[in-house]
């Protein structure tokens, strides 16, 4: 009997071990911008229905009313976006429109990308974005720099 519960509280420390550790990994990662992919074909997808800007890049997000961190997102591109004025902000109910959030594998909200003028997107992140972080990229677009 006392082995079994030894073996019991042994295992249920191990679990709670891992699931705190994958916790802190993906908490880490949240809100991370990540540079997407800039080949032609894989770049280029079917924007038509976001309403991007053709005069600069474009910072989407894809939120929903029922979702917490998306007024965060909300929040921080806005003030990204007042510091450069160039940038244009879309924000798309997942809610409405489901099409466009499959189209990009949107899985979780809030979800956040930057396309440039051309329509190509350069850079995705789940969660709710560092304002420097989104800051830079954007301006890396703006200064041409982002890799084609």
């Amino acid at each position: 009997m006392v082995s079994t519960l030894v073996v019991a509280v042994a295992a249920t420390a191990a679990a709670l071990g891992a699931a705190s550790v994958i916790g802190v990994a993906v908490n880490r990662r949240s809100g991370t911008l990540r540079q997407t992919s800039t080949s032609d074909a894989e770049a280029r997808q079917d924007t038509s229905d976001l309403g991007l800007s053709e005069s600069g890049p474009t910072i989407v997000h894809f939120s929903a009313e029922w979702c917490g961190p998306c007024a965060a997102v909300r929040r921080v591109v806005d003030q990204v976006c007042a510091a450069l004025p160039e940038v244009a902000h879309v924000e798309l109910d997942i809610d409405a429109n489901p099409a466009a959030a499959k189209r990009f594998s949107v899985l979780s909200l809030p979800t956040t990308f930057i396309f440039d003028a051309d329509g190509r997107q350069h850079y995705r992140t789940a969660g709710v974005p560092k304002a420097p972080e989104l800051q830079t990229a954007v301006q890396s677009l703006l200064a041409g720099k982002a890799s084609d």
